[in-house]
């Protein structure tokens, strides 16, 4: 049977630049865009993380006295600097946000406006914020330095534990809502009969429902400051049944944190379990799927320990193959569905 030597012709192909090479790309995989196991990315890192708690300690030892009467020049000296490297950090992430995964980033304009409203953005934007705004409004400038503070929110992007607890508060959201709707129900109700019972007899004590709102308040937290106490028999009824009511009102919200925070790690485990039957699939663990497995376990915010432990029972114990019912990483043995 004759060979046919006509050819066909290959559709043309467009080849992109190589994103890994350009300045922006790199100076996006600095700041941690990539993941945080470069050390380079981690020596960035852990620099920024000293000049935040820098910042924190120096407000808080620029409120005594006589160390900002007798160091003053060495505050504000370092007030300038802190505000110079936040700022230039600022005006990076800002220049390198359309390196991000997401394309809805992708847009030199769009993209970049966007991640100017996202949360740690506008975080990144309150640390130095008040600076500026001391050179074009007159300002408190006590209230300016205390404002500082604030960069230690910018810790949030190198803390898995607030991350975690940022996916636990958007999963449980429902159910914090209706959590504190239902304290709102009460606050109201206890305020007004505590205000109808005590009124007549302490007019500037529980002078209207607002005011007797703050009494609700520290009962229900069961503190207590003793500022406003009820003095009827039936104020200190409700005073009692209030404060035996709290106790349980305030297991709600730490039950529901508690359980979010449980069930988020679960997922996490086993989205970091899935990587790993993917990655044995073959028998072995390659060193780029090891270097992908470490990048997946930061991004989790799982411990090495942790990782360990999925990675030694996902051997043990491998998950069947959905097509043809055999492990997932028996090597020699090819899947159905591959």
């Amino acid at each position: 049977m004759p060979v046919s030597t006509e050819t066909r012709p290959r559709p043309h192909v467009h080849h992109r630049p190589h994103r890994g090479r350009s300045l922006r790309r790199t100076v996006y995989h600095m700041l941690g865009g990539d993941g945080h196991d470069d050390p380079w990315v981690k020596a960035v890192d852990w620099f920024l993380i000293v000049m935040i708690v820098l910042n924190v300690l120096a407000v808080v030892l620029e409120s005594i006295e006589h160390l900002s009467i007798a160091h003053g020049p060495v505050f504000h000296t370092f007030d300038l600097f802190s505000v110079a490297v936040f700022s230039v950090e600022y005006l990076l992430r800002l220049w390198t946000a359309v390196e991000m995964d997401e394309t809805e980033y992708h847009h030199p304009v769009w993209g970049r406006l966007r991640w100017m409203v996202s949360a740690m953005a506008i975080i990144d934007l309150l640390s130095v914020l008040p600076f500026y705004l001391g050179m074009f409004v007159e300002m408190d400038l006590r209230a300016i330095r205390v404002l500082r503070v604030l960069r230690v929110f910018k810790l949030g992007r190198y803390s898995m534990a607030i991350t975690v607890m940022v996916a636990v508060a958007r999963q449980e959201a429902r159910a914090i809502s209706a959590v504190l709707f239902v304290m709102m129900v009460v606050l109201v109700f206890t305020s007004s009969l505590m205000y109808l019972f005590e009124h007549r007899t302490q007019p500037h004590v529980f002078a209207d429902i607002p005011t007797s709102m703050w009494w609700s308040v520290v009962t229900l937290t069961t503190l207590g400051y003793g500022d406003m106490v009820p003095i009827t028999p039936l104020g200190r009824l409700l005073g009692g049944f209030t404060a035996v009511l709290g106790v349980g009102m305030i297991a709600l919200p730490a039950g529901v944190l508690a359980s979010g925070f449980s069930e988020q790690m679960r997922v996490r485990r086993e989205e970091y379990r899935e990587a790993v039957e993917r990655a044995l699939e073959d028998g072995a663990i390659t060193r780029r799927e090891r270097r992908m497995l470490d990048d997946t376990r930061l991004r989790l915010g799982l411990s090495e320990e942790e990782a360990s432990l999925v990675l030694e029972d996902a051997v043990r114990h491998p998950h069947p193959c959905p097509h043809c019912g055999k492990s997932v990483h028996e090597p020699g043995r090819p899947h159905d569905g591959d």
